[in-house]
């Protein structure tokens, strides 16, 4: 190839050097002539990769791939702060067909490839994965920046088509505009929906709604091959159920058709305290088991005097106008501390954003952007309150920090996608540790105290939310999570990414 042919699309190095290529001798991206380089960039040329034929050029591309140092930084680590695995080159799609092509070339030269949600608010710089343990790097390899693909396609009755990048927060603003809702929210909503549905994405709904991964018509799937697909329950369903909350083992999600509900205007938000486990657990799975309201949530906090925990249950009922629900209604017969109840009555959408708030807090006191070793469990009802209380012997005020232990039920038959492994019984309990830990902090000890208590809930029933931080996974401890489904697992993994290189930072196919 002459360099005259050289293609000039692609690849910037900053605003300067444009990567026009792969080196295949070299494993390095190749620049052209006398252009500005950076580490792991070589001048095409160099080293006798044109002349010897060890060239590859890349595709052309709509968006742009960058490999400067300080977006190869950023994109390195994510929201937990506790692993750092940079990429070798980001790309910036310009629409979907990047996605395929650059999956397709780099499955040509086996580069690792990662969707990365860039999620949160404020400016570039503050945007990141929001996996905690390096779930969505691709170390060596290709990042694909998600902001890329933040199109909301169409908000219509009933159904939303969204491309990977747009973050909850965007849909729910743009279908509450025509009177729709996405069935399940996270608690915090700038979260992509590509992020949180490759992962299942749970929220204060899932006892009605499941996951909101159970709320997907259709997705648009990039496999490790390179192929653009659309799966759905009737078209390519192996597919479909292999990439829903695996992990982006088998595809990258670039579009997504989710399903709505009606809106409702207002929330009536109850917060119930209870000083007892056992009557705590019993009213959750009752109000649950009777449906008496629309979210159902919680959680575990230190007693005002220090010497033990105390249990919080949030629940809310929608409704619309001035036609508020019967309070009396709704709290009778549960054994809460009744002088403690508190209700606020506030609109659909304010209860929706409400974690704002409590981010900005985080912010302002230094403590988003420092490491924090969350965990997320799924434990089986009959051994829950066994392993609640043994972790409650273990943990400690400094292990929550500023953070809080959510903790509440949900009906397992409302998970419906395979690759979400659940507790084998009918009801669960969502223990989810999110810790905001002070600076000093023994982050290594909370790994091995993340690892034991996971270990404890395993032999317990309990299953792992796969956005957590559990040190030393194994292929055991693979195989054991996934149970049954762990064949179907190795399969979608060989038939969708041959190669390998989808996602490599869960380490589940490791």
């Amino acid at each position: 190839m002459s360099k005259s042919a050289l293609p000039r699309r692609g690849l910037l190095v900053g605003a300067a050097a444009t990567v026009i290529g792969w080196n295949t001798a070299g494993r390095s991206w190749a620049v052209a002539p006398s252009e500005r380089t950076a580490e792991g960039v070589e001048a095409a040329g160099a080293g006798g990769a044109e002349e010897t034929g060890a060239f590859a050029a890349l595709p052309r591309l709509d968006g742009t791939v960058v490999v400067d140092p300080g977006t190869l930084a950023r994109f390195g680590g994510d929201f937990g702060h506790l692993v750092t695995a940079a990429p070798r080159a980001v790309l910036r799609p310009g629409s979907v067909n990047d996605v395929a092509a650059v999956v397709g070339f780099a499955r040509r030269h086996r580069i690792p490839v990662a969707m990365n949600g860039q999620s949160g608010t404020g400016t570039a710089a503050e945007l990141e994965s929001h996996s905690s343990y390096g779930q969505a790097t691709a170390p060596g390899g290709i990042a694909v920046d998600a902001r890329g693909l933040d199109r909301i396609v169409a908000v219509t009755p009933g159904r939303a088509v969204v491309e990977a990048g747009v973050t909850w927060a965007q849909l729910t603003d743009a279908a509450l505009a025509q009177g729709w809702m996405p069935p399940c929210l996270t608690d915090y909503l700038h979260l992509s929906v590509g992020g949180t549905l490759s992962v299942g994405g749970i929220g204060g709904a899932v006892q009605r709604f499941g996951l909101q991964a159970d709320s997907v018509e259709s997705v648009d799937v990039v496999t490790g091959t390179g192929q653009l697909v659309t799966a759905s329950p009737t078209a390519n369903r192996e597919l479909f159920e292999a990439v829903l909350a695996s992990g982006g083992q088998a595809g990258i999600i670039v579009r997504a058709t989710l399903r709505l509900v009606r809106a409702r205007e207002r929330a009536l938000v109850f917060n119930l305290f209870y000083d007892d486990l056992g009557l705590y657990l019993a009213d959750q799975e009752r109000l649950m088991a009777e449906q008496r309201f629309d979210l159902q949530v919680g959680d575990v906090a230190r007693n005002a005097a220090g010497t033990g925990w105390r249990y919080k249950a949030e629940l809310v009922a929608h409704y619309d106008g001035t036609a508020a629900p019967d309070r009396e209604a709704l709290l009778r017969g549960l054994r809460c501390n009744p002088a403690e109840t508190t209700v606020v009555d506030q609109t659909a959408r304010e209860y929706a954003f409400r974690v704002d708030g409590f981010a900005d807090y985080l912010k302002a006191a230094g403590l988003w952007g420092l490491p924090k070793p969350w965990m997320s469990l799924f434990l089986p009802a009959s051994t829950t309150e066994t392993f609640v209380r043994e972790a409650e012997a273990l943990l400690t005020p400094e292990d929550l920090g500023a953070g809080l232990l959510l903790f509440y039920p949900f009906r397992t038959d409302r998970f419906t996608r395979p690759m979400a492994v659940m507790p084998a019984e009918p009801v669960g309990w969502h223990f989810d540790l999110l810790s905001f830990p002070t600076p000093g902090t023994d982050h290594a000890a909370a790994l091995r105290r993340n690892r034991r208590l996971y270990d404890r809930a395993v032999a317990l029933g309990g299953k792992r939310y796969i956005i957590g931080a559990i040190p030393d996974m194994t292929r055991t401890d693979w195989r054991r999570h996934y149970g049954t489904r762990w064949a179907d697992a190795v399969a979608a993994k060989r038939r969708y990414d041959p190669a390998g290189i989808l996602t490599p930072g869960q380490g589940i196919h490791a």
